[in-house]
């Protein structure tokens, strides 16, 4: 992009180099995320364009659109040229993509690895700051019935009733369950506590002849899982 370019509203830009014509004419895959992100803000400000407000958020979260996700509405209005109102439309969009990724997960004829699961707890779990406890119910063809929050911790712990978590499983008719929690600094490295409670959990699945298919940790864009070390 061009010094002139910069200096002059996109309106007046060449019309292939405009984000809402390119995106027309091109196809959406062809922008940058800066691209989609100026048409969301729509306008900028005399100083600055859309684009080089959509860049500016984008340095500051090291190109990383999962640290955007985590914004709130007062650190978008950090930015010059942001606003309430585009700052909530910014955030409802990324929800939206969260939402889509849930979705493309949840109509899966069933759960067949971690992989999986970690891609349906991400979207629920990629802007918590602090530790959350989920449950997901399978059927008997490891179809997905339902995804449960068991419960919000601190930034170091979160608490989970194995009597909740067996009462829910047999309210819904659940053939299995799968545990899920988050570990907000990202590493992934279970806790003692964390290694007790999955033992506690799958020896009284056992027990309800309600197994305990797997735990999922959850840190940034990586994952553990306990079935997967041989650790369950």
């Amino acid at each position: 992009m061009s010094d002139y370019e910069k200096s002059i509203p996109i309106k007046q830009w060449a019309e292939d180099d405009r984000p809402r014509e390119k995106l027309l004419s091109k196809g959406k895959s062809a922008l940058s995320n800066a691209e989609l992100l100026a048409i969301l803000l729509r306008t900028g400000t005399h100083k600055q364009t859309a684009l080089d407000i959509a860049k500016s958020i984008l340095n500051e979260s090291r190109n990383n659109l999962i640290e955007i996700s985590k914004l709130s509405v007062s650190d978008f209005s950090k930015f010059g040229g942001i606003g309430e109102a585009k700052a909530i439309t910014i955030i409802a969009a990324l929800e939206l993509g969260n939402r889509r990724r849930a979705s493309e997960i949840i109509n899966k004829e069933k759960i067949t690895g971690s992989k999986e699961v970690f891609e349906l707890f991400r979207t629920l779990l990629a802007d918590a700051t602090y530790e959350e406890f989920w449950l997901l119910l399978l059927n008997r063809a490891n179809k997905i019935l339902r995804t449960i929050n068991i419960s919000h911790g601190g930034l170091s712990g979160t608490v989970a009733d194995p009597k909740k978590i067996f009462k829910l499983a047999l309210e819904n008719n659940a053939s299995s369950i799968i545990l899920c929690h988050n570990h907000p600094s990202g590493n992934l490295k279970p806790s003692d506590a964390d290694i007790k409670l999955t033992r506690k959990l799958k020896e009284a699945g056992q027990l309800l002849d309600l197994p305990v298919l797997d735990h999922i940790i959850i840190g940034d864009e990586n994952y553990y899982s306990f079935a997967d070390e041989s650790k369950l």
